[in-house]
């Protein structure tokens, strides 16, 4: 499951009527708007593709003067990334007391220390 906040922007004259039609939309969430034309709306979607698709609805309702993606969050995502980390150790020679920093040769990979 994939959420993201848009932001949407419109002008101030036409904010009760688009928060009106976004309350009323099935594809994204409303949450709140200042007086400025600011709505903060969320989106959800089993992946990024349905996410863009639904983000391209937002931005083609009239009146819409700009919507933008600003935060998202990914949940498979980020268990393939904990999954990776869980598998990946740190190398023996890092955690030996006796290790003097000054042995070490960084070549962009400290599995390589030579």
């Amino acid at each position: 499951m994939n959420i993201s906040s848009i932001v949407v922007l419109t002008k101030p004259e036409n904010l009760e009527e688009l928060v009106k039609t976004i309350k009323e939309s099935d594809f994204c969430e409303y949450h709140l708007h200042k007086d400025t034309g600011h709505i903060i709306v969320t989106l959800e979607g089993s992946g990024i593709e349905e996410e863009m698709k639904k983000l391209k609805q937002v931005q083609a309702i009239p009146k819409v003067i700009s919507a933008e993606m600003i935060y998202s969050y990914a949940e498979d995502e980020l268990e393939k990334v904990r999954d990776k980390l869980d598998r990946s150790s740190v190398p023996e020679w890092l955690n030996d007391p006796n290790m003097d920093a000054r042995d070490i040769r960084y070549h962009g990979d400290l599995k390589k220390r030579l």
